[in-house]
């Protein structure tokens, strides 16, 4: 099946010895540069992680205006925004002036979150669950705003003596950009909150950190996990398609670079741990090899079959180039051989 073929970064920087990301303005500008060059590859999407408190992308719509500026027909898009941190009506606004700037190419990621460097990090944001709520039902409280400011409809009261002359009727968030509710997606990590953004008519970002709800492998729980997503979408009597994808980590050794990287990663088994005291999760394996190998494998990957687009996690800290490298090896060694070019 056809796929979309994309780029996820967490944009890491570091001092670390071999690093070439080593400041903040590094990680931005590098990001942009990515974008460009994936684009000019023939690559799909540039998606962008969000993390607070730590030295990654934190602050994602003056970066993802940055690529839209930059670019002509790359996907742009989140993978996820933390909602829990996040005002609704800023968030909206924010969205939708990138949104335009990127010709209604946005594709926003967004979920409840997950394990964050500091202790309740949303709180120093001004963020505190009602009485009764949990952090997590905060996150999709505030992703349900979200989603409704989305749909561009009035509800504020004009003043009587504005500065400037309104448009008759409640006033709505500006700029509002048409379309970008329906290319919202949820990251979810269980099988629950896969039907609860079906109903609510998000597409779905299937997580590389699971809930371990069965004990098979991540690949068979996420296909499942897709099952029912679609299968909550049609109960849901929405119109429209939606999207599904899944995050890889992929690196064919095709030259002796992507072996002095990659050639003793051993990586090749899904790790289970604890997200908390209570979840126990799983976490995907990495795909490393040669293209004959790696086609046979990710051949038998279920959850890959299933979705519409695939998202490469990339490490960022070895450069635009290598990273460049690594999209356009699998572009032209992996994705004509199983079906998705």
């Amino acid at each position: 099946m056809s796929k979309k073929i994309g780029f996820l970064s967490f944009g890491h920087w570091t001092e670390s010895a071999g690093s070439q990301v080593r400041s903040a303005a590094d990680s931005l500008l590098q990001s942009v540069e990515l974008a460009v060059a994936a684009e000019n590859l023939g690559a799909d999407g540039a998606f962008f992680r969000v993390h607070h408190f730590a030295r990654q992308l934190s602050s994602p719509f003056p970066l993802l205006a940055a690529v839209g500026a930059r670019t002509h027909t790359i996907e742009i898009g989140t993978a996820v925004i933390d909602m829990r941190y996040e005002n609704p009506l800023y968030m909206a606004e924010d969205a939708g002036a990138a949104d335009l700037i990127a010709g209604s190419r946005l594709q926003l990621g967004i979920s409840r979150g997950s394990p964050e460097q500091v202790i309740d990090g949303w709180r120093h944001f001004g963020h505190t669950p009602a009485k009764g709520e949990s952090d997590a039902e905060m996150g999709r409280r505030s992703a349900e705003e979200f989603l409704a400011l989305l749909k561009g409809e009035g509800f504020a009261k004009p003043n009587p003596r504005p500065m400037f002359p309104n448009p008759p009727g409640l006033l709505r968030l500006e700029p509002y950009s048409p379309g970008l509710r329906d290319r919202i997606w949820w990251g979810s990590g269980s099988n629950a909150t896969a039907r609860w953004a079906a109903k609510l008519g998000m597409n779905l970002q299937s997580s590389t950190l699971k809930d371990d709800e069965s004990g098979e492998p991540l690949h068979v729980q996420q296909r499942k996990q897709i099952e029912a997503f679609r299968d909550a979408w049609k109960k849901g009597g929405h119109t429209r398609t939606p999207r599904v994808s899944v995050s890889r980590s992929i690196f064919p050794l095709v030259d002796d670079l992507d072996f002095a990287y990659f050639g003793q990663e051993k990586r090749d088994r899904d790790q289970v741990g604890f997200i908390d005291a209570n979840t126990r999760a799983i976490f995907g394996r990495s795909y490393v090899g040669e293209p004959d190998a790696l086609i046979k494998e990710l051949a038998a990957d279920e959850a890959i079959a299933a979705a519409d687009t695939l998202l490469m996690t990339i490490p960022s800290t070895l450069g635009v180039d290598y990273n460049a490298h690594v999209i356009e090896s699998v572009l032209k060694y992996i994705a004509p051989e199983l079906g998705w070019r």
